[in-house]
């Protein structure tokens, strides 16, 4: 059953759907969001189990994918534009490949259509045992994680999924069900692999990941003929985070090659 998505809107005109990735929330793209709301209506959403959106205890990309259709549904979006990252970028290209005529153009961030190693597990489990309901401090949760995470760089951002309820901190990501899916989080659906996406993809893969390996596009040609793949100098997973300034010129040049046919007029 489909999940009535959290989001925040800012901008004016064609609509924009950005959807982060795992652990993380709309909220990470505030700034991004600013800069690209200047021509467009961004609308920054809370995937299942992140953010202020409800949890389930599923969360396969077709379910994820139903999710934002039903948030589309809800603002009478014929063919938005949709950027994605990591398991966000997953999650539109799942939606593209399913609706294909519901989208108008997709840019995905640092992900390809394949399967990955599961090297995210570790965060879930490091957050999951730092016991933030009696710690006393977002210091003291900081210093646990940081003993605890394999890539210490990454522990200010799980960091901005601490929250404070009543009188005890808490996590507001749902971290039993997200450890759950991770096999299908790091996989692709394979009843997708045979769909295609003929309207325009832009593909932003960071200079030090390896997270989209083949940077002609291989992966993506037999779903997604159109892509093209763009590589920002000196960024790694978080692209957006690394080069910000680089990443919305990139953003903002693969908005201009969409048909301007993305509109908010009601989709019934």
């Amino acid at each position: 059953m489909a999940l009535n998505l959290a989001f925040e809107t800012v901008g004016s005109g064609p609509p924009l759907l950005v959807l982060h990735g795992l652990f993380g929330s709309g909220s990470n793209w505030r700034s991004i969001a600013r800069h690209l709301g200047v021509t467009h209506t961004v609308h920054s959403v809370d995937l299942r189990n992140h953010g202020a959106s409800p949890w389930a205890d599923s969360m396969s990309y077709a379910e994820m994918a139903d999710d934002v259709l039903q948030l589309m549904d809800r603002l009478d979006l014929i063919a938005p534009i949709v950027l994605g990252h990591s398991m966000g970028g997953k999650t539109a290209m799942a939606l593209a490949l399913r609706q294909p005529a519901r989208v108008g153009g997709l840019i995905v961030v640092d992900i390809a259509p394949v399967s990955y190693a599961d090297t995210l597990t570790p965060f879930a489990q490091a957050m999951s045992t730092a016991d933030v309901v009696t710690t006393a401090s977002r210091a003291e949760v900081q210093r646990r994680l940081q003993q605890a995470v394999p890539d210490p760089g990454v522990v200010p951002f799980l960091m901005q999924n601490l929250v404070l309820h009543n009188d005890h901190f808490d996590w507001r990501i749902n971290l039993m069900g997200i450890c759950a899916a991770m096999p299908q989080l790091c996989g692709f659906p394979g009843e997708l692999l045979g769909g295609r996406f003929e309207r325009p993809v832009t593909v932003i893969a960071g200079e030090h990941s390896d997270y989209v390996a083949q940077r002609d596009g291989a992966a993506f040609a037999p779903m997604f003929p159109q892509a093209q793949v763009e590589v920002i100098a000196n960024a790694g997973h978080w692209v957006h985070a690394d080069q910000p300034a680089a990443f919305v010129a990139c953003v903002k040049r693969a908005l201009q090659q969409v048909p301007r046919r993305a509109a908010t007029a009601s989709a019934h």
